[in-house]
């Protein structure tokens, strides 16, 4: 088996990103969650206006997982930031370096594209992740919530 290699995602890609996406939503205790399609996902990373972008990570055995990502901007740095949405690593692979070798991947992007920071959110019960992440580098905040308004919620909050 030769070593890993990441690549940018292509539109070949789809089918496998919407699969990772649906085992992850599985792994967050999620499995019915996942709304997104082939044809919205292709159209996210591949239309005429991308929302985002990912990379995926394999070697011979076929692809051992992905990354998903966009910028976001910071006022307080007044650059933009580099946002991980989603890192899936398959099972078979976990604890061979390859989700660090994703995060360290996208690190690296983030330099190379002038961004203010890297950044990304952990569900607090996934122990396993938070302390990986913190051997990466990464620092927890603690005092911050995400405030997520979506479906029904958001059409609400829009006609106000």
């Amino acid at each position: 088996m030769n070593e890993p290699v990441i690549r940018p995602a292509a539109s070949a890609d789809v089918a496998t990103i919407l699969r990772f996406v649906r085992d992850l939503a599985a792994f967050e205790r999620e499995p019915d969650a996942v709304e997104a399609t082939e044809a919205m996902l292709a159209e996210a990373l591949f239309g005429a206006a991308p929302a985002a972008e990912a990379v995926i990570v394999e070697d011979d055995s076929g692809p051992l997982g992905f990354a998903l990502f966009f910028h976001n901007f910071s006022t307080w740095t007044g650059r933009r930031g580099l946002y991980l949405e989603d890192l899936y690593v398959t099972p078979e692979a976990r604890g061979t370096g390859v989700g660090a070798a994703l995060l360290r991947h996208l690190a690296a992007l983030a330099v190379e594209r002038d961004c203010g920071r890297f950044e990304w959110s952990v569900l607090d019960w996934n122990a396993d992740a938070i302390a990986f992440y913190r051997q990466m580098g990464a620092v927890g905040l603690d005092e911050w919530t995400v405030q997520p308004v979506s479906g029904d919620a958001l059409a609400r909050m829009a006609r106000r």
